[in-house]
């Protein structure tokens, strides 16, 4: 069945929310299935939550109604009328915006023309500025945001350069809003904020169409959820009649156990394989700890607390301008990130794909990588070697179903963050530092990197974990440090509460 073919007008506007229908959508690229045969139904002015697990075809569907890419057959109506959506531009004529985890701004510009971006308000080519300023006076007080239209985006933390994304699509007429992963970098507060304008929005007629691997803020959130398996349409249901448990049985096809993972006792005679003194840099100060080996530290903060940074120094990323990092009662001279892994430092980065892998590289290479030294012989690559000990690092971490001469940026998000940690479990690191571990991935995956990093820290090994999820820091961690504006302000036990370490960590 091809795509049904209908003319598209960008004057079109939507004067009420429209009724989504998909009936038979399907894509592929080359022999792999992404989407198929997916029938569905998104009432207007609902919350509609889909899940799966990552490859599931969550994102395809949605760039799919925003016109980022085009189906290859099925229909898509809007009130029971077939449209061609072939682009952005005839996604956003029809009241469709796609708000993608990469957001789609202009850092040097300000926020009202951000917002306004391509769609000023003008007479005879004369932009009329007060105008769009009283729109955006609108906008604030329809949503409840807090911005000042002059601030420059590129100055904006992310939280609230989101917010200037939404209020981009309201801007244009949007009256279904496609949402892929829209908290996946937000801290607790700018989560509970972006939820509440959510449910403002579709309480106000907005279609809300979400993405998530959060399966609780989805079960808050929605009216019905719809879970995608393999490319393939499972179930539509209503969320108060779903668990986090249910969810994930529909996603995977059978029961997981996704609690984290019990983590190992750490005998009081451990010694000490990593200890940081006095560490400062451009973006930290005094940062003073120490991790004993089989011991996970826990490192808690809002974003932009200094956190990432922290790691970056230890790791040689960021120049240290004082203190001293010893491991194994060894200092290791600052500044160098060969010196760093040469000691036995391992950094699983924030961002996999900008500081963690070379995406137009393939698995075997990105996995070999960090450890290429052990497997050469005068310049020389011992291949037949190589390609054994990815390919059982690989079944270790449990990467399926890819091959080692694949690109990487071919991957699900889950295989990539495992890859990632793949390269360095060719070599077990004395020290590991995790930077959102989780982030991006779906629960079967998610479960499976709480292990690995469980059973690391069993074999010995120090980890220190950065986790914007309050829960995921202190299941994961033996001992929880906060930091708040570049400096280390509080110490928790792993019996902590998540009221006490939200406190330490807004505490001015």
């Amino acid at each position: 069945m091809a795509i049904q073919q209908v003319s598209t007008q960008d004057s079109v506007q939507p004067t009420t929310t429209p009724e989504i229908t998909v009936a038979g959508l399907g894509k592929r690229y080359g022999p792999s299935v992404v989407l198929n045969d997916i029938n569905l139904s998104i009432a207007p002015g609902e919350i509609h939550g889909i899940v799966g697990e990552n490859g599931a075809g969550k994102s395809t569907l949605l760039k799919i109604l925003g016109g980022a890419i085009v189906a290859d057959y099925g229909t898509l109506s809007l009130d029971g009328q077939p449209v061609k959506i072939s682009s952005p531009r005839d996604s956003i004529a029809r009241g469709i915006s796609l708000i993608a985890q990469e957001l789609a701004l202009i850092p040097e510009r300000s926020v009202l023309e951000n917002v306004f971006l391509g769609r000023w308000s003008n007479t005879a080519g004369l932009a009329r500025i007060g105008s769009d300023a009283e729109h955006f006076a609108r906008l604030i007080d329809e949503t409840g945001f807090e911005l000042d239209p002059s601030a420059i985006v590129g100055r904006l933390p992310i939280g609230l350069a989101q917010q200037v994304e939404i209020l981009k699509a309201l801007a244009r007429g949007a009256k279904v809003l496609c949402m892929d992963e829209p908290t996946a970098v937000l801290n607790e507060a700018e989560k509970a904020r972006l939820l509440l304008v959510m449910k403002r929005l579709a309480a106000a007629g907005t279609t809300v169409i979400l993405v998530s691997h959060y399966l609780n803020e989805v079960l808050e959130l929605a009216d019905r959820v719809t879970i995608l398996r393999d490319g393939r349409h499972i179930l539509t249901g209503v969320a108060q009649e779903q668990t986090p448990e249910s969810l994930v049985r529909h996603m995977v096809g059978r029961d997981v156990d996704f609690l984290i993972p019990e983590i190992p006792e750490v005998g009081a005679e451990a010694p000490t394989a990593l200890k940081v003194s006095g560490l400062s840099s451009s973006k930290v100060a005094e940062i003073s700890l120490e991790v004993r080996r089989g011991e996970i530290l826990g490192l808690a903060g809002l974003v932009g607390s200094g956190r990432s940074e922290t790691l970056l120094a230890i790791f040689g990323a960021d120049p240290a301008t004082a203190g001293t990092v010893e491991i194994n009662g060894r200092r290791i001279p600052g500044g160098s990130v060969a010196r760093a892994i040469k000691a036995g430092i391992a950094l699983v980065p924030e961002s996999r794909k900008e500081q963690g892998l070379i995406t137009v590289r393939p698995v075997s290479e990105n996995i070999a990588l960090a450890t290429l030294a052990k497997r050469s012989l005068a310049g020389f690559v011992k291949w037949q070697q190589e390609k054994k000990a990815v390919a059982a690092i690989s079944e270790a971490v449990d990467i399926r179903g890819v091959r080692q001469n694949m690109s990487i940026a071919g991957l699900s998000g889950g295989n990539q963050q495992k890859a990632l940690f793949a390269k360095w479990l060719l070599d077990p690191p004395s020290v590991l530092l995790v930077d959102e571990p989780t982030r991006g991935v779906d629960i079967a995956a998610k479960t499976r990197i709480h292990k690995m990093i469980a059973e690391l820290a069993a074999k010995g090994t120090a980890v220190v974990v950065v986790s914007s999820e309050l829960e995921e820091v202190i299941g994961l961690s033996h001992r929880i440090k906060v930091m708040r504006h570049g400096r280390i302000v509080a110490e928790f036990d792993r019996n902590a509460s998540r009221d006490e370490v939200m406190a330490s960590a807004f505490l001015k």
